[in-house]
């Protein structure tokens, strides 16, 4: 690099504490909409004894896979040695772990009874993937707080360690992110999870998140901040965005092609691909156009090349069509009728055969809104009593190869 990078945290003003307020307002919305669950119980949402998980668990599993992915923006400046990456990694482990406690708190507040969670932190199934993440997400919360340190201490103890807290913070974003995609992989029972791509699939679309909500992140900080921010350093965020994009395409058209070539699993592809209403609407719409070929278009134009606002637009598309994307597997996963006996039609009193409906209330997205605030409120507060954004991002600064 040219120029020597320093840190400083944000200053304080009006734009920080209306930030402060929209952030604490929607953790606030979240935190009323789980009181009035608790109070009168899980009838009030659009889950049944049929869709166990609903919009809830889609942002939580979509902010857990994102953290793992926003990790990933300081792995490469220190495992694979990229140093316009290496400034950008404070900011990168801190909205890992923001993006984490907001998915956590929305699972463990969507339990119904979060006391439960006692039970399952004291009683461990080691045959439960549901345990290993237990110990996945803990794990990640410390070993991204010691990556951290050995980032913003100066002392040679935290310099000789820098480099070990890297591998090992990679090396765990990417088991726990297989770890959470094994949650839908080992059930068998349902069809459209059964399959072993879902880990390597979630495995990218946590990059795709990740580096969107961080591209959007790094934005909106230094604009609110008032620094400079050159075109090298969001280049490269815009095309690893586009790379990332393609290979979660590239995995789900092998995911469905074999699906297809699967008699077994012809159904479900009809349903999801075909008959599932909105499920289908939302797969085509939301995560393929939207969330996919509209962002490689806004990447790759040459016309949009240097474009930011083309680059956010990209980036909260991308994240749409993750979510999106997580969406049709969680619910329509769900929706589509257990197949108990293959090769017979099966009929009873008890929804068997029949496809599962599902209509989230307005109270599931208040909870899930609240668990996007947490992780944005905490974004908010570190980014102001931490040094972790550089004074300067500036071409002439972050870039190794700029020429003067």
């Amino acid at each position: 690099m040219n120029k020597r990078i320093t840190f400083s945290e944000a200053g304080s003003g009006k734009g920080f504490l209306t930030l402060l307020a929209i952030t604490g307002g929607m953790a606030a919305v979240g935190f009323l909409s789980f009181l009035f669950m608790e109070h009168s119980g899980h009838h009030v949402t659009g889950m049944n004894n049929q869709i166990v998980w609903g919009l809830p668990h889609v942002f939580a599993i979509f902010m857990i896979v994102a953290a793992s992915g926003a990790a990933n923006i300081g792995s490469v400046g220190t495992v694979f040695g990229k140093k316009i990456y290496q400034p950008l990694g404070r900011l990168s482990v801190i909205t890992a772990i923001s993006l984490l406690l907001g998915g956590l708190m929305v699972l463990v507040l969507d339990l119904g009874h979060p006391d439960r969670l006692i039970v399952a932190m004291t009683t461990f199934n080691f045959k439960s993937i549901f345990t290993w993440n237990i110990l996945l997400y803990n794990g990640f919360l410390a070993i991204m707080g010691f990556y951290l340190w050995t980032m913003m201490d100066r002392s040679k103890l935290a310099k000789s360690l820098y480099k070990p807290a890297g591998y090992l913070a990679f090396l765990w974003r990417v088991i726990l992110t297989a770890g959470t995609g094994s949650i839908l992989g080992f059930l068998v029972a349902r069809q459209y999870y059964d399959a072993a791509i879902m880990a390597p699939l979630f495995i990218t679309l946590s990059y795709v998140l990740g580096t969107a909500i961080y591209s959007l992140v790094l934005m909106a900080a230094y604009k609110w901040t008032g620094r400079d921010l050159g075109d090298a350093v969001l280049n490269r965020l815009r095309y690893t965005l586009a790379i990332f994009i393609a290979a979660v395409l590239f995995f789900e058209v092998i995911r469905h092609l074999t699906n297809l070539y699967a008699t077994e699993h012809h159904g479900i592809e009809a349903f999801i691909l075909r008959d599932g209403g909105i499920v289908t609407a939302i797969f085509w719409l939301g995560q393929i156009l939207l969330g996919t070929l509209v962002p490689l278009f806004l990447i790759w134009c040459k016309k949009l090349r240097n474009n930011r606002k083309a680059l956010g637009a990209a980036a909260i598309l991308a994240i749409l069509g993750g979510a999106s994307l997580i969406y049709v597997v969680l619910i329509g996963g769900q929706s589509y009728p257990l197949v108990l006996f293959p090769n017979a039609e099966v009929t009873s009193t008890f929804f068997d055969g029949i496809v599962n409906s599902y209509s989230p209330s307005i109270y599931e997205f208040m909870l899930g809104i609240g668990g996007v605030g947490v992780a944005l409120l905490v974004i908010v507060l570190a980014v102001k009593v931490l040094r972790l954004l550089p004074d300067s991002l500036a071409d002439s600064v972050a870039d190794p190869h700029h020429k003067s």
